[in-house]
């Protein structure tokens, strides 16, 4: 047992020595200032039994993405089906597609003549290899990471988890139902690259011949952006802007910028382009901060017409007046609003798409019986390099009959 005295200084070994302490006077004080004892009991740590550490592999890629798998045997198969131990669905994963055992206390994984093989760090396992704690395995386009943790280490991983995925549930909630009948009609699809993404996007009718349509991208990923994004999803959803005339776009960001600014927000800001349609003229009004073009297509257009006002992201310059633009709309048209991570991609031959690379699958004619934003997705999958993409993917198509 260790006693120490709070704001204890130097060394006191006598009793004699620690009374005076304690009973200090100063000559400019009336008053007797008695030094107060803090208690510490501190256990012989050489009698405390260590905490059995459980080895595990953690899912931190993949259509599992989160998943924690427990190693509790002396040897565990992985495959896309049983009887493998362990079960990832995955087409890129053979049916047995690899083996980790336990030899002389070390956890080793080897390769099972797998069609796309196993990867430790980065290099191929042609031999088993030895799992170091905080490594990475790659198997299809599953990557898991490597880690001992004991029991209550696990249980907090595990309460965390559930927490996002609590919060996951909440952001999935407050984006909007497609509309599949009326003079607009909508359909979205978002992926984000983390559990928590930093992209957004929604509509809403404003009144009966106003119907508004955004999408934005927050600075960053996680919980943080995430909580920027609902933030700014609930001013919109509420018409929380006082004094702004939520039908003039210009007016609606203008009112964003001054509430959302980045000193405010943990240094965050994001991008935003945000619509206006007017049904009775057919007009759509509508402001870019920081953002690419959206572009409309026509039925019978050979090419895209881009939307874009230059305007700064929301939440970087308190003082910029943003201004808007209007375009008129003929019947049976598309617009298509979408982040920069649908275009922002490494693909399987080692480039990098730009913008202009994606424009030409906008421009295909939709696939019967396919939501046009997931047969964008699928276009861009089939370019993109194995696993999943770098960022946020957002893509909202509005049809303006």
């Amino acid at each position: 047992m260790i006693i120490h005295p709070r704001g204890f200084r130097g060394n006191i070994t006598t009793r004699s020595e620690r009374s005076r302490h304690r009973n200090k006077v100063s000559n400019n004080q009336k008053d007797t200032t008695i030094q107060d004892f803090t208690l510490i009991v501190a256990p012989d740590a050489a009698s405390a039994p260590a905490e059995e550490r459980i080895h595990q592999l953690l899912v931190i890629e993949g259509a599992e993405q989160g998943r924690v798998i427990e190693l509790t045997g002396s040897s565990t198969t992985l495959g896309r089906v049983e009887p493998s131990d362990i079960v990832l669905r995955d087409v890129e994963i053979s049916r047995t597609h690899c083996n980790i055992y336990l030899d002389a206390g070390a956890l080793f994984i080897t390769d099972l003549k797998s069609t796309n093989g196993t990867f430790v760090d980065g290099r191929r396992a042609a031999l088993p290899v030895k799992l170091t704690d905080g490594c990475e395995v790659r198997i299809g386009r599953h990557k898991l990471k490597y880690e001992r943790r004991t029991r209550r280490e696990i249980e907090l991983s595990r309460d965390f988890e559930r927490s996002l995925e609590g919060a996951s549930r909440y952001v999935q909630s407050m984006l909007p139902q497609p509309i599949n009948s009326g003079k607009v009609r909508t359909e979205w699809l978002l992926i984000p690259c983390s559990r928590l993404g930093g992209d957004a996007l929604g509509y809403q009718w404003i009144d009966d011949d106003h119907f508004s349509i955004y999408l934005l991208d927050v600075s960053g990923h996680g919980p943080e952006a995430a909580m920027l994004a609902v933030g700014v999803m609930n001013a919109l959803r509420q018409k929380a802007l006082a004094g702004a005339d939520v039908r003039d776009a210009a007016q609606v960001v203008n009112h964003l910028n001054t509430m959302f600014q980045m000193e405010d927000h943990s240094l965050m800001y994001f991008t935003l382009w945000y619509g206006v349609f007017r049904l009775s003229t057919r007009e759509l009004n509508y402001c870019s901060a920081g953002q690419h073009p959206a572009y409309l297509k026509q039925a019978s257009a050979t090419a895209l017409q881009p939307l874009r006002i230059a305007n700064p992201a929301v939440g970087v310059t308190p003082a910029h007046h943003y201004k808007s633009a209007s375009v008129q709309v003929v019947p049976d048209t598309t617009l298509y609003l979408f982040s920069d991570g649908v275009f922002e991609i490494d693909t399987q031959e080692g480039t990098r798409w730009d913008l202009e690379d994606l424009l030409p699958t906008l421009m295909e004619s939709p696939v019967p019986g396919l939501a046009e934003p997931q047969r964008i997705y699928q276009s861009v999958q089939k370019v993109a390099r194995r696993g999943p993409l770098d960022d946020d993917f957002s893509v909202l198509v509005a049809r303006l009959i």
